[in-house]
């Protein structure tokens, strides 16, 4: 299935103009326009909670590719042992962070493929991979990395294994154990998250 016929067969956003202008200027503009870092939050709660009362669904598909990361809020813990959105902050270029998701060899599981993340600072580049399965119904990624590299100016300075579930027990595990992304806007240009720690993430596609 074509991604970008996907979008063009009308499985987009119904976001409100307003916020849909102010996420795709923070995804593509150049950084001295882009919104400020509050706008930014505001209009990824309202597309999250127009997601949930529209109960938008995006398939698969629509994720596989490649995507920088250009803003994201993380958390920060409070008192009691609660925790709440940072801020927010837009990713600096020079140090690129992107991911990356195609779907499995399976045919008996489409939902499932893999996974890359990495992130390069100067000429370091740690990246990592793994295996990721998809719940459509609550546009739900859960994900499990289990190879790490490290290369420094395209020189290779670890390449292994890295520790915790072995990829046959992957499939097996429950969603509540294992991280993951729950993503309410899929764009053909630009996608939205929340993590399981609780921040939100915008990322750009790499064309």
């Amino acid at each position: 299935m074509d991604v970008r016929n996907s979008f063009q067969n009308g499985m987009t956003s119904s976001l409100p103009a307003d916020f849909q202008l102010i996420l795709s200027q923070a995804a593509k503009v150049p950084p001295h326009l882009r919104p400020a870092a509050k706008a930014v939050v505001a209009a990824l709660l309202q597309a999250e909670k127009t997601a949930k009362q529209q109960r938008l669904s995006y398939p698969f598909s629509s994720l596989q590719g490649s995507w920088q990361l250009c803003f994201t809020t993380g958390t920060r813990k409070v008192k009691r042992g609660g925790i709440i959105l940072g801020n927010g902050f837009y990713l600096p270029r020079i140090s690129p962070a992107q991911i990356s998701f195609a779907a499995g060899m399976a045919t008996s599981e489409p939902e499932s493929g893999a996974i890359t993340n990495q992130i390069q600072v100067a000429g370091l580049k740690l990246r990592l991979t793994g295996l990721c399965r998809y719940v459509g119904k609550k546009n739900l990624l859960a994900f499990d990395f289990n190879q790490m590299q490290i290369t420094a100016f395209d020189r290779p300075l670890y390449n292994g294994r890295m520790g915790g579930r072995k990829d046959q027990n992957f499939s097996e595990q429950p969603i509540a154990k294992l991280p993951f992304f729950a993503f309410f806007l899929v764009t053909e240009n630009y996608i939205a998250a929340r993590g399981r720690g609780g921040g939100l993430a915008l990322w750009r596609r790499e064309f």
